[in-house]
């Protein structure tokens, strides 16, 4: 074998082997499979080389519909191809009866069944390139490169015999090996693109078989076709615009003068040159977006696509009516969209107002894919919003129907329903009877979809009064406790927050409700009790609920650190709450020492903003009634830890603790003066911290300060124990200066002017003193001067500004009125 010589080869003898038949997965046709075996035999007939290939045929019987006549066409069949042998027409016949009856063989409009849908855009076909009536050979190769040499008529017929072999997976090794193919076929591409279109999409076919295999990818980047395409793509797309602009103009003109025939013919010429050249344009872009697809797979190649534009292009191919174009232009767009900076730039190119054309379609793999990609910007909360400002709402609903889309356009939905202001909107369409009647036909294990949406729905007021009309909580009530489906509880806790009709409703299901959470711990129970800490009804009697239920003792037992989960403790201290707004109900919580657990609690779960703030709020309802209110302020420290909590970085724990501590101190004199303390410590902590932190020394510099007078006072003595820091007229510290609001009455003197209850103020004569001015106006100091409203000193010899403060001159003295001076101080 290894001597044979060429010339030594003198026949070649081919055998056919027939073997097994079977229905093509996709389209109308059958697939015969067969073994060829080559032998060449030398000049005496013996055997020198052979070799076996596994073949495949197809053949396509478009012509298949339900008024066919099986029997015929399996006999034909069998007749034109002499693979089959005719011991097989039971078998055909078997086949085509298959095809006859597969759901898949057309398009339905509105399946109400469920069809396999193509993950991926199908391969351009023949018709996508240009057509040859001979077959290529292999062996032939040389001379169909030389045909790229010649004019473009021999480049079309070169590049499409090319094509042929490249279709035939079999052959891209070896023409992968030919170099001098690839580069011829490149170098024409690159130069001859514009001139003819049967050309480029001939050659870009041909590198879009190489692009379905990765290992071919590094020759197609070396030679820059990606690049190239872009280029095409760009050209065609501006091509494109011209064409419709120069067809609009005709049309027009055609409109505007009706009886001129040679208008109307001339624009129907044009139409009808325009549809040839768009659907040979849609050609060649299909295959050159399906290339660039391939190749990216390289993120980095992928990268470089979006940076010369490829998003933009894209989008603007939306606009076509091509399915086949479309499905993969969607496809290609989906694939990107999962990259934030590609999402932005479909979003300011106006993505969903184009996408909403295609919604909803006759074409299922279109629809299936373009919900998918809808699907994918539909995480962005402004593309969600601008879906219901173009109408895609209630055409996704009337997709819910449709088995093939069903689960996609759910979890649409269900990100739609995420928006507060989106969920009233579900309220204009037929998305709640068609949810629901999805969820009670389900069997037990229903789609985390579906239950996803219920739950989102359940949160809006209006469409939880819709879901509860007639039998609706019913019914989703005896769903719950049969299935112990602990999501469709939580929507029915959902709907149970809701004011009004819908909460009366829960009322029923109280007895159900409780025995639940009393038999076990699971997520199912924690919804149910849930739904009992909702349930703020004023007409409702907790304290019989807590009799009957005996509910105080289990209460207890949770509220116990480190015996319950840190959910199953929140929801026992939201119950807690709820039945605290019944007078019954918090006393017998307060005598069973509850309120202590609290606290102890508050002390385990400081970290827990949640927890804390739920606490609070039971205090702040225990406070109301007057039974637990002396409880409350007399026997625990709840006061004390309100006051820490009260300048707590949480806003809403900080809401409640001021509403709870202004009645506190409505109600006790001696918590009030610790309460206005507190306050008073807080809004002049940055002072005083700025005073503590600046040394000793600074405070006497320069003349703002005398010498005289001033203690070390801030290493020695509490700040806030020094009334006269903040009350200093330069005549010392008086006491008998402080009125009520000034500073808590733990500061002011016994012989002074305020001492409780105000009797020496109230019965103190105006007349007596001329400089006094009425109560509501000013104070008094002990040497009888005048003050001002403010509580400052009027000193009748010395000018004052407009603004009753003492004149003072540039050097910071005082101007007294016999033009002498004294020191500002």
């Amino acid at each position: 074998m290894s001597n044979l010589q060429p010339e030594d080869a003198r026949y070649l003898k081919r055998k056919v082997k027939g073997g097994s038949i079977d229905v093509h997965p996709t389209e109308k046709a059958l697939v015969v499979n067969y073994e060829l075996e080559a032998t060449i035999l030398g000049e005496l007939g013996d055997p020198m080389l052979g070799e076996r290939k596994e073949c495949q045929k197809i053949i396509r019987v478009k012509g298949l519909n339900e008024n066919s006549d099986l029997s015929s066409l399996a006999k034909e069949i069998i007749d034109k191809c002499k693979l089959i042998h005719p011991s097989k027409f039971p078998e055909v016949e078997q086949l085509l009866y298959y095809l006859q009856n597969r759901r898949d063989n057309g398009v339905p409009s509105k399946a109400s069944g469920k069809t396999k849908l193509s993950d991926k855009p199908e391969e351009p076909g023949l018709h996508d390139a240009t057509e040859v009536d001979e077959t290529a050979i292999i062996n032939d190769i040389d001379e169909y490169l030389e045909l790229l040499y010649e004019d473009i008529p021999d480049k079309v017929r070169g590049s499409a015999l090319i094509l042929q072999l490249s279709r035939n997976p079999d052959n891209l090794e070896e023409l992968f090996q030919n170099e001098t193919v690839i580069g011829a076929l490149a170098r024409v591409l690159r130069e001859d693109w514009k001139k003819s279109s049967e050309v480029a999409t001939n050659i870009v076919y041909i590198f879009f078989c190489f692009s379905s295999f990765t290992q071919f990818h590094g020759v197609i980047l070396h030679f820059k076709v990606g690049a190239l395409c872009m280029a095409i793509i760009e050209h065609e797309l501006k091509k494109y615009d011209l064409w419709t602009e120069e067809l609009q103009k005709k049309k027009k003109l055609a409109e505007f003068d009706k009886n001129n025939r040679k208008t109307r013919d001339d624009y129907a010429k044009s139409l009808q040159k325009y549809q040839s050249l768009v659907k040979k344009q849609e050609q060649l872009l299909r295959v050159t977006y399906y290339l660039l697809l391939n190749l990216a797979e390289d993120l980095k190649v992928e990268t470089k696509m979006r940076n010369k534009g490829i998003v933009k292009f894209l989008v603007k191919t939306l606009d076509r009516d091509n399915s086949e174009l479309l499905i993969l232009v969607t496809s290609f767009l989906k694939k990107m969209s999962i990259f934030i900076e590609n999402k932005k730039e479909m979003a300011e190119l106006n993505i969903i107002e184009k996408i909403t054309k295609i919604i909803p379609c006759e074409h299922e793999d279109l629809l299936n894919i373009t919900l998918r990609l809808l699907l994918n910007l539909s995480f962005d909360s402004e593309l969600r919003s601008k879906m219901i400002k173009f109408g895609l709402l209630p055409k996704l609903v009337n997709l819910l129907v449709n088995e093939n889309h069903r689960l996609i356009v759910l979890s649409l939905l269900y990100h739609i329903s995420l928006d507060d202001k989106s969920k009233a909107m579900f309220t204009y369409t037929d998305c709640i009877p068609i949810v629901m009647k999805m969820l009670f036909e389900s069997n037990e294990a229903t789609e985390i979809e579906l239950l996803a949406l219920c739950i989102n729905l359940a949160s809006n007021k209006r469409t939880a009064s819709i879901i509860c009309e007639g039998s609706g909580l019913k019914m989703l009530m005896k769903r719950a406790f049969k299935f112990k489906d602990p999501l469709l509880m939580k929507m029915i806790r959902n709907l149970s927050q809701h004011d009004g009709q819908t909460k009366a409703l829960f009322v029923d299901y109280i007895s159900d409700l409780c025995a639940a959470v009393l038999e076990e711990e699971d997520e199912f129970t924690l919804e149910c009790l849930g739904i009992l800490g909702n349930l703020t009804i004023p007409e409702l009697d907790y304290e019989l609920i807590l009799r009957e239920y005996d509910l105080i003792s289990w209460i207890k037992g949770k509220l116990l650190p480190g015996s319950a989960d840190d959910d199953w403790v929140l929801q026992v201290i939201i119950l807690v709450g709820t039945v605290c707004s019944d007078d019954g109900c918090a006393v017998l919580l307060a005598q069973s020492n509850i309120i202590q657990s609290l606290i102890e609690l508050l002390n385990a779960k400081q970290e827990d903003d949640e927890v804390v703030c739920q606490i609070i709020y039971v205090f702040y309802q225990m406070i109301f009634h007057k039974s637990t209110r002396e409880v409350i302020i007399k026997d625990t420290q709840a006061p004390a830890y309100l006051i820490d909590l009260m300048h707590d970085k949480n806003v809403e724990i900080r809401k409640v603790c001021d509403y709870t501590l202004d009645i506190i101190g409505e109600y006790d004199k001696e918590w009030s003066k610790k309460i206005q303390l507190e306050k008073f410590r807080w809004h002049n902590s940055q002072w005083l911290e700025m005073l503590e932190a600046r040394p000793l020394g600074d405070l006497n510099d320069g003349y703002m300060y005398s010498d005289e007078g001033f203690d070390p006072y801030i290493q020695d003595s509490e700040i806030l124990d020094r009334p006269d820091l903040f009350y200093n007229n330069g005549e010392g510290y008086d006491p008998s200066m402080l009125m009520d609001g000034h500073i808590t009455p733990e500061y002011i003197d016994d012989g002074g002017l305020y001492n409780g209850n105000s009797d020496y103020y109230n019965n103190y004569s105006y007349e007596d003193d001329p400089y006094i001015r009425p109560k509501s106006s000013v104070g008094f100091l002990q040497d009888g001067h005048p003050v001002d409203e403010f509580g400052r000193a009027l000193d009748p010899g010395r000018p004052y500004d407009p603004y009753n403060q003492p004149m003072i001159d540039q050097y910071g003295q005082y101007v007294n009125g016999d033009d002498s001076y004294s020191y500002h101080r």
